[in-house]
């Protein structure tokens, strides 16, 4: 029984392993939002075509830190999804 809830509370999957970094451009503001996010690039391009299409008047993403971004889909002036990269951990070389 406890190995059952185990691994339901930790899903075989790695994707929370690969990171994406979505750089957004906001209409009438100088300067873009970057957020590096666990959502996949799929997920990410999903909520950025349903705020697009109309489906919703907010794109919401969700960065790494758990915090939401939210930004009213009429002022979207572009989206650029970056290939998924593997979360760095620990000290590297620069």
């Amino acid at each position: 029984m406890l190995r059952t809830a185990r691994i339901a509370a930790y899903p075989t999957d790695r994707r929370r392993d690969k990171a994406v970094e979505v750089k957004i451009g906001v209409q009438h503001a100088p300067r873009e939002i970057i957020l590096e996010s666990g959502q996949s690039a799929e997920d990410v391009e999903r909520a950025v075509a349903d705020a697009l299409g109309g489906k919703s008047t907010l794109l919401s993403l969700v960065d790494d830190h758990g915090r939401k971004v939210l930004v009213p889909s009429d002022r979207l002036a572009y989206v650029e999804i970056g290939e998924p990269t593997a979360r760095k951990v620990g000290f590297g070389t620069l």
